[in-house]
């Protein structure tokens, strides 16, 4: 029956329609998870977005890489799942909802904790999620019909079910330690979302009057100390020396008397002082600074007895001995406005106290100038999200014990249990994993999964013991004693726990649940709450750092911690696919969880790819208004050309620099595609009905078939590797180079019989057809290259797929359910010799006239006076071919070239001479090439000189740099392009 085509391909490749067509039938129909029950598991979980989010360019290489592998899996017949789902994303979510809270003059606080939760619930109903649905734009074939979300029930189950298995094992605990503490969101913030600035700022000297008389040494009666923050010398404790500096050696001990609080603090040898670092003495605020706070552990403080001077606002509050001058109480920490802080108005005050040393600096004419502090360039902390300076604040928070949860972890990187790609990244791994502080998991919001634990007063000799609630309302955050604290899975076990606690204390009391602490404060107040009668209780109102949550994401979405077929089946993960920025924040945390809470590792491989940066190399951000959105792009070149590029660009330990040239570029591979299978059509090339690669006599088709199993051999061996480039770059050159450029061309005689066939088919009486052959072998080889090119171009493959259908026989299945290419052949090393020689010798001899300036199309004599045996084959059956592509003849073997000038021309081990007469002004291309090499050589020399010194690549702009770099390299290229098209004229 006549090949009949049942979807003609149009004249030009438009991938919107195709795109949203195939993806919501792939949707539709099931197609990204097939029901495989027997077949070998392969799992991958998405680092889930934030349901705030909208995918960025790194969220497109991110995806694309994880769809490459799973597309790649399922065509390898394997029961592929890829885990869905968004995080609730608790500081990020907030904000959003607080802040179209604001647009309307309304705030949280106006709302009960269960009414804003649900104004959450609600604008996610509505506005969030969106990422999801640009995720399908990608082309993400992801298990959608098993979308997770952290705050889902079976979730928030799992959730609770680790806080009380960690709280039970002692590796959960509350304790008092310095948080980053974020004032304009108040909330604690995890070192990991903390980005250090440098600002300008100043440096400040104080007078620290020495108590009792005492003097150093020369007579001094004060130590000079320095800060860079001022006003928390509102909260020192100490001034601390190195035990070396003898400087100070008499007087470490002794107390100094603090300015402004009249405070008596110590003086402590401590390493922390650096002797050489101004004057060798430093203030000691352990409520307000991390390394502080360790030289007061040591120098004896307990965190309880440490001093706090400011609130969740960074507004000054009295501290616990009562020493800070009204006047400051109420004073932001720094200046708003026209309203100078506390900064200011601590400066000023030990200025005018005589305790400011003022800075003498110079100025040109060598003129002392007096300055109340030296300006200088400060590193400072700010929060990722709020942005604000963010302040070590001393507060009760949770804590994991990280230290003992690394333990595991690091045994199995270590052990090569868990492999890293690229294996660099190891020793980043190790040197925060061996050094790990322990994970502060509160956080003060609503949203999010609160805390399983319920505190009630401390109980002493049989009774309830409270406090004493002063009779004025403002005093109501005056706390209770020590707090009992119940962890547990939810209120109906915690009130148990309670009950026994009671029970064992002698007491019998009616059990009542509070809001907060500051609700049984004001019962007590209000003479609401009998302590004799009642015991109050109530649930922490933190909630759990996002990242506790997601660290369970490996298991928690297969159904832990119940036993689930698909847990069991799909647990451990294969891999896991993230970039490097994350490596800390979540993946070092789902090893901590998925050794402690299943006893094994949550998958196989950690792959780390780098970051998509912009053109010139910098990081991507909305402040240099160079953040490319890929959705655009999308809009532009297609969802596949974009993925491609991603893919051929993501060389393992490399950033990623975006090009939106290759893009367009990969467009036009797509397009490229499109044509060749167009053209194949109009010949009669239709789908295969073999997996096998068809019986081949032709060389030409035997060679393409071994292409076929060479391709397929080093995209497997990439991806086993995890090297999308080296992938990616293997089947674009098969299809372009190899396939469309030379395998279509060398079969246009075949398929018009015309010139007769490429290569002589042995003689062996059987019936046989060059042409049928043909057309067998290269719809087979075009099902190959839709296969393999179909993880990284989903869209167009699967169009490209269908349409090479024919009536009689229709696709009995989509593309991406298709099986992964098994040719069933040897490569013909033969045939393989034979059309490489075919194609190295049209290649030069194109290149060669190019170089000459002789037209592309001159029919050249050419001679091969001593051919090797693979020379002297591939002329005898193919001159044809030769004739037709190298445009060379007639072609005299084993005769000697006449005699005058020529160029020569290689093909393999065999040298053609190619006469020149008639065809080129020898001595006038001679004074033409010399002329452009001299050219080059000139400006190569001068870009040279310029990028060799030091001044202009340290001073120049990058991209002066760049553009420099550029044209040395184009005119070393002309320079070594032209001395060998001379060396061709002799």
């Amino acid at each position: 029956m006549a090949f009949v085509m049942t979807n003609t391909l149009s004249t030009t490749f438009e991938p919107a329609d195709i795109e949203a067509r195939w993806y919501a039938h792939w949707e539709e129909t099931g197609a990204f998870r097939p029901a495989r029950p027997d077949a070998q598991p392969f799992t991958i979980v998405n680092p889930p977005p934030n349901v705030t989010g909208s995918l960025h360019i790194g969220h497109a290489l991110d995806n694309t890489l994880q769809d490459i592998v799973v597309r790649y899996e399922r065509l390898r017949g394997k029961d592929a799942l890829w885990v869905v789902g968004m995080d609730h994303a608790g500081i990020a979510t907030q904000m959003v909802v607080e802040r179209q809270l604001e647009e309307r003059q309304d705030k949280r606080t106006n709302y009960s904790r269960e009414d804003f939760v649900q104004k959450v619930w609600d604008w996610k109903a509505e506005s969030g999620g969106a990422i999801t649905g640009q995720l399908r734009r990608l082309g993400c074939s992801m298990d959608w019909s098993r979308e997770q979300f952290t705050m889902d029930e079976h979730f928030s189950k799992a959730v609770t079910k680790v806080f009380v298995d960690l709280y039970n094992d002692g590796l959960i605990y509350r304790d008092k330690r310095l948080v980053n503490w974020d004032p304009k969101l108040k909330t604690a913030i995890s070192d990991l979302e903390v980005e250090q600035q440098t600002i300008p700022g100043s440096f400040w000297h104080f007078k620290y009057p020495l108590a009792d008389g005492v003097t150093l040494d020369n007579g001094q009666d004060y130590i000079e100390v320095a800060t860079t923050r001022p006003e928390t010398m509102l909260a020192d404790m100490a001034v601390a020396v190195h035990p070396t500096d003898e400087r100070y050696a008499s007087v470490v001990g002794k107390q100094v008397i603090l300015p402004i609080t009249g405070r008596r603090i110590p003086i402590v040898a401590d390493e922390h002082a650096d002797p050489d670092l101004g004057s060798g003495a430093v203030k000691i605020t352990p409520g307000h600074d991390f390394n502080d706070f360790e030289v007061g552990k040591r120098a004896g403080f307990a965190p309880a007895e440490m001093l706090n001077m400011l609130d969740q606002n960074g507004d000054v509050v009295q501290t616990a001995d009562g020493l800070v001058p009204e006047e400051f109480i109420g004073l932001h920490r720094f200046r708003r406005d026209e309203l100078n802080g506390a900064r200011e108005a601590v400066v000023a005050r030990l200025k005018a106290d005589g305790h400011l040393i003022p800075h003498i600096a110079k100025t040109k004419k060598g003129e002392e100038v007096e300055h109340d502090a030296e300006p200088r360039q400060i590193a400072t902390p700010f929060g990722d999200r709020g942005g604000v300076v963010i302040e070590p604040w001393l507060t009760d928070q949770w804590y994991v014990d990280a230290e003992k949860l690394a333990v595991k972890p690091i045994e199995a990187v270590r052990s090569g249990e868990v492999e890293i790609v690229p294996k660099t990244w190891e020793k980043t791994f190790f040197n925060w994993m061996e050094n790990i502080q322990p994970w502060c998991v509160s956080r003060q919001l609503w949203w999010g999964h609160r805390i399983p634990a319920w505190y009630g007063p401390a109980v002493q000799e049989g009774r309830v013991v409270g406090i004493d609630v002063p009779h004025a309302p403002k005093q109501l955050n005056a706390t209770l004693e020590k707090d009992e604290c119940f962890v547990a899975p939810d209120t109906s076990e915690a009130e148990r726990k309670v009950s026994a606690f009671l029970q064992r204390g002698g007491l019998d009391l009616e059990i009542r649940e509070f809001a907060g602490r500051h609700e049984v404060i004001e019962a007590i107040f209000q003479n609401q709450l009998d302590l004799t009668k009642h015991y109050p209780i109530w649930q922490d109102e933190d909630v759990l750092d996002t990242w506790f949550s997601s660290a369970l994401w490996p298991f928690a979405t297969l159904g832990w911690p119940e036993k689930t077929d698909l847990l069991e089946k799909h647990y451990p993960n294969s891999l896991l696919i993230s970039g490097f920025d994350i490596l800390f924040f979540w993946d070092a945390r789902m090893l901590m969880a998925g050794y402690f809470n299943t006893g094994q590792k949550p998958w196989e491989k950690l792959y780390l790819h780098g970051l998509v940066r912009a053109a010139d190399g910098s990081k991507m951000s909305k402040s240099k208004g160079n953040v490319v959105d890929p959705l655009i792009l999308i809009d532009q070149y297609g969802a596949d050309a974009l993925r491609f590029f991603m893919a051929a660009m993501e060389s393992q330990g490399r950033d990623i620099k975006m090009d939106e040239k290759r893009v367009e570029g990969y467009r036009n591979f797509a397009t490229k595609l499109w044509n060749a299978v167009r053209y194949c059509q109009t010949n009669g090339i239709g789908a295969s009905q073999s997996i096998a690669a068809p019986p081949a006599r032709l060389a030409v088709n035997s060679w393409i078939i071994g292409e076929v199993i060479e391709t397929k051999a080093t995209i497997d061996k990439a991806l086993a590797d995890l090297r999308f480039d080296a992938a990616a770059n293997a089947i674009y050159h098969f299809v372009w180079d190899r396939f469309c450029d030379w395998y279509l061309e060398l079969i246009k005689p075949v398929l018009s019989s015309a010139e007769g066939p490429v290569v002589a088919p042995p003689q062996n009486g059987e019936e046989w057809s060059p042409a049928a052959e043909t057309r067998a072998v290269a719809g087979w080889a075009i099902d190959q290259i839709l296969v393999m090119l179909h993880p990284f171009m989903p869209f167009v493959t699967e169009e490209l797929w269908h349409a090479q259908a024919s009536e009689d026989a229709p696709r009995p299945y989509d593309l991406i359910l298709a099986q992964w290419p098994e040719p069933q052949a040897q490569v013909d090393a033969d045939a393989v010799a034979a059309i490489d020689w075919v194609i190295a010798l049209t290649t030069a001899t194109r290149a060669a006239k190019n170089e000459l300036g002789i037209a592309p199309g001159a029919k050249l004599e050419a001679w091969l006076p001593t051919p090797s045996p693979l020379g002297a084959r591939v002329v005898e059956r193919s001159a044809a071919a030769i004739e037709r592509l190298a445009r060379l003849t007639p072609l005299h073997v084993g005769e000697e070239a006449p005699a005058g000038p020529a160029m020569q021309v290689a093909a393999g081990e065999d040298a053609f001479i190619i006469p020149l007469e008639g065809h080129v002004d020898v001595e006038a291309e001679k004074a033409r090439l010399t002329k452009a090499m001299e050219a080059s050589q000139k400006e190569f020399g001068s870009l040279d000189k310029r990028l060799s010194n030091p001044s202009f690549v340290e001073r120049a702009k990058p991209e002066a740099v760049e553009k420099a770099k550029a044209d040395a390299a184009f005119h070393a290229s002309e320079i070594d392009r032209l001395r060998h098209a001379l060396a061709r004229l002799g």
